[in-house]
């Protein structure tokens, strides 16, 4: 048995999404005979973990402060192993822009995008370029903050017109937006988890099929019933294996470890292009992972204690480990 901090929470816009997680882990270290330490994180959260007596950390945080390896960076100058990704993939992947260029040098296929800061549209005139964003881009395009997550802040200008209150719309997320090429075809996602000897796993591809929106949003994400998830996802063998490939290459890449949601896009040629990777992957009851690990024929539980089994075998030093 071991005492798990589960962290939780948090001051990040995926607050609520995070409190879910956060108690399904609870729920599982029970029935596994851990004792978990829930920890809503705040400025006591290094106070906590020393009082509390935490042998390790769950972290079941989403979005800033908890993806972007700022715990991650307390755990182990604290001295707690934890679970999931370390500080150099967490830094790489929350970060929408780093990443996409890590991924474009790496010659793994992402949607053409431009970025810019708020500092560009107000003191370097970016506004003026905007006629030629949206000519090599076409429309419709996505507009995105880049360091959130949950599809937080994105929308989609289908048209010249829609592109400023677009932008406005994610600078209030972020100072640093993207402007996306949208892919149409079919929004499917991959999650990894390392298996007992430490080799990353591609589970069953998800798709995810909103029911009353458009485009696979925030609420698409989270509200039972807004979104129709098929898993496995029907596609043919090369398009499954090509799926579950690239999402292992790109979990290679960003030295992930334990666990990672990679999602892509299935376009109408057939192609796939990869939009973004996730190091926290949700654990809600509508969350992606858990139900490609039902597919597989791994329990919720299973997942739980292979993650825990991962951060002991890491240990307090993350960074001192080689991740994937």
């Amino acid at each position: 048995m071991s005492r798990v901090a589960v962290l939780k929470g948090g001051r990040s816009l995926e607050r609520q999404v995070s409190l879910k997680s956060g108690a399904r882990v609870e729920d599982a270290l029970d029935r596994l005979g851990h004792e978990p330490i829930p920890i809503d994180v705040g400025a006591d959260l290094v106070a906590r973990l020393r009082d509390e007596r935490a042998e390790v950390a769950f972290v079941a945080l989403h979005g800033r402060d908890g993806e972007d390896g700022t715990v991650q960076e307390l755990l182990e100058l604290v001295g707690i192993p934890y679970t999931g990704s370390g500080v150099s993939a967490c830094v790489r992947s929350a970060d929408k822009v780093l990443a996409k260029h890590t991924m474009l040098d790496a010659g793994i296929p992402t949607p053409e995008f431009y970025s810019f800061t708020e500092t560009a549209f107000s003191e370097l005139g970016a506004a003026d370029a905007l006629p030629a964003i949206e000519e090599r881009l076409d429309f419709p395009i996505v507009v995105k903050p880049a360091g959130q997550g949950s599809a937080l802040g994105i929308r989609f200008a289908r048209s010249a017109g829609d592109v400023p209150a677009a932008l406005v719309a994610a600078f209030s997320y972020d100072r640093k937006v993207l402007l996306e090429r949208h892919i149409t075809g079919r929004d499917l996602a991959v999650s990894v988890i390392d298996d007992p000897g430490g080799q990353p796993q591609a589970l069953p591809v998800v798709e995810a099929v909103p029911q009353e929106e458009e485009f696979y949003d925030f609420e698409a994400r989270y509200e039972i019933g807004r979104t129709r998830f098929i898993c496995p996802a029907d596609l043919d063998a090369a398009a499954t294996d090509g799926a579950q490939e690239m999402s292992l290459a790109v979990y290679r890449l960003f030295g992930c470890f334990g666990f990672a949601r990679v999602d892509l896009m299935h376009d109408e040629g057939g192609d796939l292009q990869v939009l973004e990777v996730n190091p926290i992957p949700g654990l809600t009851e509508t969350s992606l992972l858990p139900q490609a690990a039902e597919a597989a024929g791994l329990g919720f539980d299973e997942v739980v204690e292979r993650l825990l089994a991962r951060a002991r075998e890491r240990g307090p030093a993350g960074a001192g480990v080689r991740e994937g």
